[in-house]
């Protein structure tokens, strides 16, 4: 049994390493990803307060950085200290699979100045995410990423195996020197440390990735409607920003987070009101005017939710986070160590193979 799960360890290893790297490191660089664009892009966060201003005060002051055919599709609020206010406006042309493609135009709260204008699609941070969720292979990416967060939580499981100690109480395997080469010691140790932490990262990633099938298996059906990508927002609807504030309010109570324009396939505005940790809609119609409470949203607890929280961190505490950026080190460095342990080891067996096959040589002629 020993030899059977050495063999499947080394070959999941071997095989997945060129592919495990850069999904653990993206993973791990993910953990603080508002961090990580704060420290790329600083002039996004460049503010100077955080007294808002009137929202068409903000759509005004971005137009002018928006090209030809551009429409904004939606305006974001800041919800925390010292971030921006951001106006995504929709591109003209051809639909392309993915998140559709946005110029996305960052405005200082206090004073509307524009403060940078980017591209949805690029950066580093957008970047990681995709390496991270679909190896940056359209279409069948995600689909190896769920497959190898299954390889990844096997391997843990034969890692745990072969990790235990052959002879003696399991806390021998909590020596450091076991072996005499340093990386050997590190793939022991560090494997041990972090294999259970690793195995709910993989088992998570892996229900992202399949919601539908891990969600038949609890009962849970994926809750995100199918995104229409072929809606187009209104370049110039019927009602005025500022009326369809001032109704929605009437209705809504909270503090205005987003703005979502009427599309061609759909003719009202959203807006989202925070109220704590629940998100209440109101929709006004731009044909009608008529301002209506949506059903409320509150935190959605499901278990596909926990799994997304639990794989990314999101709310789970700093220490959780912590381990989910180890959970994304460590994996790389099992991967080099796991590399220079099997080619150290065709070494000695080519060697040991040769010493073999001179003492049948010298055995033979001796007879």
């Amino acid at each position: 049994m020993r030899r059977m799960w050495f063999q499947v360890h080394k070959w999941i290893g071997l095989l997945l390493a060129v592919a495990i790297i850069p999904l653990s490191l993206s993973g791990a660089a993910l953990v603080w990803h508002d961090a990580l664009d704060q420290a790329v892009n600083p002039q996004r966060y460049a503010v100077s307060g955080d007294n808002l201003l009137a929202p068409e005060v903000y759509v005004a002051a971005a137009r002018p950085r928006l090209t030809a055919g551009e429409a904004i599709a939606q305006l974001t609020l800041p919800a925390e200290h010292g971030m921006p206010v951001v106006v995504a406006a929709a591109r003209p042309g051809k639909t392309q699979a993915g998140p559709p493609a946005r110029t996305m135009v960052y405005l200082d709260p206090a004073t509307a100045r524009v403060l940078d204008v980017a591209d949805s699609r690029n950066g580093l941070v957008r970047t990681l995410h995709v390496l991270h969720g679909s190896l940056l292979l359209p279409g069948v990416g995600r689909t190896i990423v769920g497959w190898i967060g299954v390889a990844m939580a096997f391997s843990c499981f034969t890692g745990l195996w072969l990790w235990w100690p052959t002879v003696g109480r399991w806390a021998r395997g909590l020596r450091w020197r076991r072996h005499n080469n340093t990386d050997t010691n590190l793939h022991y140790l560090t494997g041990f440390w972090i294999a259970l932490p690793l195995f709910i990262l993989s088992l998570t990633g892996a229900w992202i990735s399949f919601p539908a099938f891990f969600g038949g298996l609890v009962g849970e059906a994926p809750r995100r409607p199918p995104v229409d990508r072929s809606a187009k927002p209104l370049a110039a609807p019927a009602l005025a920003l500022g009326t369809v504030v001032e109704r929605a309010v009437s209705v809504g109570k909270g503090e205005l987070r987003s703005i979502t324009w009427p599309t061609n396939k759909r003719a009202d505005w959203t807006l989202a009101f925070a109220q704590g940790e629940r998100t209440a809609n109101v929709t006004v119609g731009d044909d009608s005017g008529i301002a209506a409470a949506a059903p409320q949203r509150g935190p959605q607890n499901n278990v596909a939710r926990w799994m997304r929280r639990i794989h990314d961190g999101t709310d789970m505490g700093a220490l959780w986070q912590v381990i989910i950026f180890l959970g994304g080190v460590i994996p790389a460095l099992l991967g080099v160590t796991g590399v220079i342990m099997w080619w150290r080891a065709r070494g000695w067996k080519a060697e040991l193979k040769r010493r073999q096959q001179v003492a049948r040589e010298t055995a033979f002629a001796a007879k």
